[in-house]
């Protein structure tokens, strides 16, 4: 959540960074502003009104002591008057302050300056690419033919249990699973990350703090007799964890891995670029998040961009990474970079992994600070990035390593599943 400070001080950069989301946000920066201007003029007000009451008070005390007593009955009726009048005041600015809050919520993330403009996926920025596009033989399968094929994954199991989108791993399917994250596990705690086992559901504070809620609500499942929500990522968790923690600077970054399952209620269109593993309700996933000082934050981001591609690398597969445009990016995010691995069958990109730097956006809702070394609270930067998930990353290593006697296994992730081919 932007900082209303930050909008009063500084509203025309707010305004030209926002632009290059969606130009409809300048007019709710313009309608936010005017409902402050309201809330602090009927606070004044009412403070007024209080001061008056307690400057009345007093003066009936006096009168009475003096003997005053049809002066002080006077006075006294002023006293009613006052009372009445701020008990309506703050009614006044009870909802003033909230609506004050439900528009200022509805405001995304400021995009940072080297954010290039647009509005859809096209328009997003290659800033890297790694690898070789792989060259297949004829007759090679998409990935949701191999796994029929070697009996990795079974979808029909999947929606006879549960319903579409959630898939039954099993034999060397599950191995691979299980091993790619581990690997993903092991590769972050060697770069010096705290592994975390969360809560795999979480209240609504929780998707507040992270800006999961009220932007996402219809594609998180919902528990709606306890109120908690299935987590889309473990990122909710995770940052949450420091949800109304003041944080010495010493102790920062913080630096925290996690594997969790994944629940999202996304799935939608028809056709290839959903089919198999490339979309899902259920997934799993390694998340890495840190939080930071400001003026840490940026370096930090592309040290998380460095360890996915060292992910990427180790796994052997060709990938690129973008830099979203302001229409493309998360509603909390400052700054993305997506990855994205060539899947050769399929012909196409896929995105495996978003890391982002949410700036103070998350903290500020998080009420998640940091004493400097003057003493000062100040608002942390939070980040996180996927490292990685799965399933488009097992699918692109089916296509891209299937050979006539098999799919070979990346080196990196032998010892992790025990077999180096599925055949």
């Amino acid at each position: 959540m932007l900082q209303l400070s930050v909008l009063r001080e500084n509203t025309q950069e707010v305004k030209e960074r926002l632009y290059k989301r969606n130009p409809a946000f300048l007019n709710v920066v313009d309608e936010v502003l005017v409902l402050d201007e309201k809330t602090r003029a009927a606070k004044q007000e009412m403070e007024n009104n209080q001061a008056e009451a307690n400057k009345i008070a007093k003066q009936v005390g006096e009168l009475m002591k003096n003997g005053k007593r049809e002066e002080a009955e006077e006075v006294k009726k002023q006293s009613s008057s006052l009372k009445e009048q701020a008990k309506n005041l703050e009614e006044i600015v009870k909802q003033l302050e909230e609506n004050l809050f439900a528009k200022l919520v509805t405001i995304p993330n400021t995009p940072n300056a080297i954010v290039p403009e647009g509005k859809t996926p096209e328009e997003n920025v290659t800033v890297f690419e790694n690898g070789e596009i792989p060259t297949l033989a004829e007759g090679a399968m998409p990935h949701w033919d191999l796994i029929t094929k070697y009996d990795l994954i079974d979808f029909e199991l999947g929606t006879k249990i549960t319903g579409a989108g959630f898939p039954v791993y099993r034999g060397k399917g599950a191995r691979m699973q299980r091993g790619l994250v581990n690997f993903f596990l092991d590769e972050a705690m060697k770069a010096g990350y705290e592994e975390i086992v969360p809560p795999y559901l979480v209240n609504a504070e929780s998707g507040f703090g992270t800006g999961q809620l009220p932007d996402k609500e219809g594609q998180m499942y919902h528990a709606q007799v306890d109120d908690l929500y299935l987590i889309p990522t473990a990122e909710v968790p995770v940052t949450n964890l420091y949800r109304d923690v003041i944080l010495k600077e010493e102790q920062l970054p913080v630096k925290n891995v996690a594997y969790s399952p994944c629940f999202r209620r996304e799935a939608g269109s028809w056709g290839a670029h959903v089919r198999g593993l490339n979309r899902l309700h259920q997934f799993e996933k390694v998340e890495i998040v840190q939080i930071t000082t400001p003026e840490q934050s940026y370096a930090i981001l592309d040290e998380m961009v460095k360890h996915v591609q060292g992910l990427l690398e180790k796994l052997e597969l060709p990938y690129r990474i973008l830099r979203l445009c302001g229409g493309d990016m998360g509603f909390t995010s400052a700054l993305t970079y997506d990855f994205e691995t060539y899947s050769a069958a399929q012909q196409r990109w896929l995105e495996v992994s978003s890391t982002s730097n949410f700036e103070s956006f998350q903290a500020n809702r998080l009420k998640c600070r940091y004493k400097t070394k003057d003493g000062k609270n100040q608002l942390v930067h939070t980040l996180n990035g996927s490292a990685l998930a799965l399933p488009r990353i097992l699918a692109t290593i089916l296509e891209n390593n299937q050979t006539p006697e098999g799919i070979k296994i990346p080196k990196a992730l032998v010892p992790y599943v025990g077999f180096d081919v599925i055949n």
